[in-house]
């Protein structure tokens, strides 16, 4: 089935106000004008929708403590719309809402949409680098860093979420909906969609009930050096730093976490691997160096301890 990916997720919150100035942190761009709560859009128009707790137009909140709502999916056309209701019609309720998405219940019980997607189509100018004995791709006079630009994610990359039976929840989206497995980390599948060539779009990870739902929500950017400015920005406005910055191993994409109001994280990530059908999934255990390729670590400079007035010997 042609689905691209996650349009958008939607949440409620206990905070309204510190969820809105999370992500207005974070880089992204309020939309106005909304049936209810607030939605919050990368470049290409994907993001999250976010209202308080309590408001009656939110699905019906998980028996965790998640506060995630319901998770949206973007698809081609309208004839893969057709087939997924088609298709998860033979065995559970499929709500065809008033704008003609979908709504319905995955094996594990998280809600779940699809939509036509919204997608904006993207053309920008992407990171680049110089190296010895390549042809330059920065041109003379170009510099490699500006602190003065504009930071904002291009497109809500995945989500990682904690479901209490795996193997269930894999079943569900690969033979129903037509999901591929890249690779498994801990048993864990790392899942991408039909129409998507990311390395992953979901990545199932299991976890007891009671904190079943989203674990983190990536954001793509344009390449590392980006992250590494965007994070260091998010963090001097008084965000925490969960992870990172580093680069990870299955996917290759560089991430940077971030401890957020919504009960999960937010990632700002770069350069993630592209697959096709010809990929062959590997599969490793559960250990740090199989999560983290390498991470860096940040300290405080002392790199020029002759800076300051100088000191008499004797």
């Amino acid at each position: 089935m042609n689905i691209i990916g996650i349009d958008h997720l939607v949440y409620g919150a206990n905070d309204l106000n510190a969820a809105v100035q999370f992500m207005q942190d974070f880089g992204l761009t309020e939309v106005p004008h909304q049936a209810f709560g607030r939605y919050f859009e990368t470049l290409d128009a994907t993001g999250i929708l976010v209202a308080e707790a309590e408001h009656l137009a939110l699905p019906a909140k998980l028996a965790s403590i998640s506060q995630l709502r319901k998770m949206v999916y973007g698809v081609a056309d309208q004839a893969t719309l057709d087939d997924i209701q088609a298709e998860l019609s033979q065995d559970r309720e499929v709500k065809i809402l008033a704008n003609g998405a979908l709504e319905t219940v995955d094996d594990v019980g998280i809600t779940i949409g699809f939509q036509i997607t919204k997608r904006r189509e993207l053309n920008l100018p992407v990171e680049k680098i110089n190296a010895p004995g390549a042809p330059h791709q920065r041109g003379y006079n170009q510099l490699g860093v500006d602190h003065s630009i504009q930071i904002q994610p291009r497109t809500l990359g995945h989500t990682a979420v904690f479901v209490p039976d795996a193997a269930k929840a894999e079943n569900f989206y690969v033979n129903r909906l037509g999901f591929r497995v890249s690779d498994r980390l801990g048993g864990g599948p790392f899942l991408r969609a039909g129409g998507s060539t990311d390395h992953h779009t979901l990545f199932l990870i299991q976890a007891p009930e009671h904190i079943k739902g989203v674990e983190h929500i990536s954001f793509h950017l344009s390449g590392p050096s980006e992250l590494m400015l965007a994070g260091q920005r998010f963090e001097k406005a008084g965000h925490e730093s969960f992870w990172g910055p580093g680069r990870h191993g299955l996917g290759s994409n560089w991430f940077w976490y971030f401890d957020g109001p919504l009960g999960c994280r937010f990632e700002y990530d770069a350069d993630m691997d592209q697959l096709d059908a010809s990929w062959i999934p590997r599969e490793l255990p559960l250990h740090e160096d199989n999560a983290q390729a390498y991470l860096l670590e940040f300290r405080k400079q002392n790199w020029a301890p002759f800076n300051g007035p100088a000191k008499k010997a004797g």
